[in-house]
């Protein structure tokens, strides 16, 4: 059966339809040796291209939606290899489908990781102009003041561009450590932890403990999964509608 394009190559994982689509505008995608168009439509068997490179449209399959709600441990990574032999997030998953990240954690991160079968779904929730909160758990050194925090709720910019935390509350602590919980509603490298550096302070501690409407479950422990109820894959799907 013959679907458009885009949602092919986005639903084997390779980016956002929005992205595919200005590919396919700039002339970089073929479909059988032929410079593919806005509204083309193509089987999974075809021979697709972009950029002259050969890709696996077999990874898309017709199939029921499935979300994982992952607790990762600090000291996991979230790529597939690493050559210094570290434990995946990979690894922790069961094998039945190939996984899609929404989004990493990284690797003195802990806390609430989704991932989906579902590519379209993955690269929507990604996409900033989603604005998904986020929101951390975070153990802070230092004596943090009212104006530190009116300058991350003002924001900061970066060579990547501006961020701030659209809302901060704290959340207790004793001596030279503090906990907050933030929001915000990028996923930028390292984000959290360079807001809070810029202005001096070192965060010791990171925990992502809501992604939308899904929290961490108080149960789920270090390392386990669950796979989310139907009722919450529909949350995730009406944020991005």
């Amino acid at each position: 059966m013959a679907n458009r394009l885009q949602k092919l190559i986005a639903n084997a994982g390779y980016g956002s339809r929005r992205w595919v689509e200005r590919l396919i505008e700039q002339g970089r995608i073929e479909v059988n040796n032929k410079i593919a168009i806005i509204g083309d439509k193509t089987e999974i068997t075809s021979l697709v291209k972009i950029d002259g490179r050969k890709i696996n449209l077999s990874r898309y399959v017709e199939q029921e939606t499935k979300v994982i709600i992952l607790n990762k441990q600090a000291g996991v990574i979230c790529s597939n290899r690493d050559d210094k032999g570290r434990k995946s997030v990979y690894s922790l998953l069961p094998k039945e489908s190939r996984w899609i990240m929404v989004g990493r954690l990284d690797l003195n991160t802990s806390g609430l990781l989704l991932v989906t079968n579902n590519g379209d779904l993955a690269n929507k929730l990604m996409h900033p102009s989603s604005e998904i909160d986020r929101e951390y758990a975070v153990r802070v050194l230092g004596q943090v003041k009212n104006k530190d925090l009116k300058k991350l709720t003002q924001g900061v910019v970066f060579d990547d561009g501006f961020s701030k935390f659209n809302q901060i509350t704290f959340s207790g602590g004793k001596g030279a450590n503090r906990w907050y919980k933030v929001v915000l509603r990028e996923g930028k490298k390292r984000e959290v932890r360079r807001l809070w550096e810029v202005l001096g302070f070192k965060v010791s501690r990171l925990i992502r403990i809501r992604f939308g409407e899904i929290r961490l479950p108080d149960n789920l422990k270090a390392n386990q999964y669950d796979y989310l109820k139907t009722v919450q894959i529909k949350l995730l799907f009406n944020a991005v509608e």
